[in-house]
């Protein structure tokens, strides 16, 4: 199997520094993580919008279906997050992706099962607190991501390299990453392998209406919007509900009407509905450099040969 080295891969003890980001949803299953982590990456598991039983029939899954190694992408300010964490305890999982939240919190008992740990970041205040709690690496998110975005809307390309400057761990860089080019870039910034999600949004295997993958696909670069400001800003694909969303900001409407229009749409109406109008078509800018759906594992052998191509491109020092 084709191999790049890095401090991440090194960390996770995966073959290639291409892991597929936790989206809700579309990874709230064991067919897309399983796909990339038999393809050398590394697969997660979303469980934030999960009920117990299903997190644990899937976390079944994915432990019965590879012997490459998985993770578990947890938010730690979902409802129940203790009775979760402990539920994945139990399933013993390779690697954990926690956010929104202290490391604290669960790295202790994680570490005593030999399960190595990513925090979610978005700034290098937040880094440096990470990595005095004892994180093994960090997840460097910036404001081309999809979903939630860093507050700053500092971008990949800027962030990381800070980060990477701050912090002595392995970093993963995740935001406006689409393809092998992208993945070089980031390697070059100092990161140690690429999260990639919009990407694997438009994958056969995601678990999301066909309508939102086509959605993905049609977008161009400039067809997303942050939307939500002040109420827990999101990055999302253009329809209808970001446009209301955008005139009620821009005419300073009370908080009320803009949280009242904010909740009454949501991620689950577009990804398992197919409501591409009014739904939260959670995507990163990256979507307008995503041509076609195609099978995880697919992406990423593409992915690759693209890095590939694209090291073979820069010009040398003479």
């Amino acid at each position: 199997m084709t191999r790049i080295a890095t401090p991440v891969t090194r960390l996770l003890g995966v073959d290639l520094p291409i892991v597929q980001a936790g989206m809700s949803w579309a990874s709230s299953s064991s067919a897309l993580p399983l796909a990339v982590s038999n393809a050398g990456g590394l697969g997660v598991v979303a469980a934030g919008p999960m009920r117990l039983p299903d997190l644990d029939r899937v976390l079944t899954e994915v432990a019965a279906g590879t012997s490459r190694p998985w993770a578990v992408n947890l938010p730690l300010y979902r409802a129940g997050v203790d009775e979760v964490i402990e539920l994945v305890l139990r399933h013993r999982p390779p690697v954990l992706i926690a956010s929104q939240g202290g490391p604290r919190r669960y790295l202790e008992r994680f570490h005593a099962i030999g399960t190595r740990c990513l925090h979610v970041v978005a700034g290098v205040s937040h880094a440096l607190k990470a990595a005095d709690a004892g994180v093994d690496g960090l997840v460097v998110v910036g404001a081309e991501a999809g979903g939630h975005p860093p507050p700053a809307m500092v971008t990949t390309s800027v962030l990381v390299r800070a980060v990477a400057r701050a912090v002595d761990l392995p970093v993963v860089a995740s935001g406006g990453i689409a393809d092998g080019a992208g993945l070089a870039a980031v390697l070059a910034l100092g990161a140690g392998a690429a999260q990639f999600g919009t990407r694997f949004l438009a994958s056969a295997e995601a678990s999301v209406h066909p309508a939102y993958k086509e959605a993905v696909v049609t977008a161009g670069v400039d067809g997303t919007r942050t939307v939500g400001h002040g109420l827990g800003v999101i990055r999302a694909l253009d329809n209808d509900f970001t446009a209301r969303m955008r005139a009620l900001e821009e005419s300073g409407a009370e908080e009320a009407l803009r949280r009242k229009t904010f909740q009454a749409a949501t991620l689950l109406d577009a990804a398992l509905h197919g409501d591409v109008a009014e739904g939260k078509l959670e995507a990163g800018q990256s979507a307008g450099l995503v041509d076609a759906v195609l099978p995880a594992a697919e992406i990423v052998a593409r992915i690759v040969r693209e890095y590939r191509t694209a090291r073979a491109g820069l010009p040398p020092i003479t």
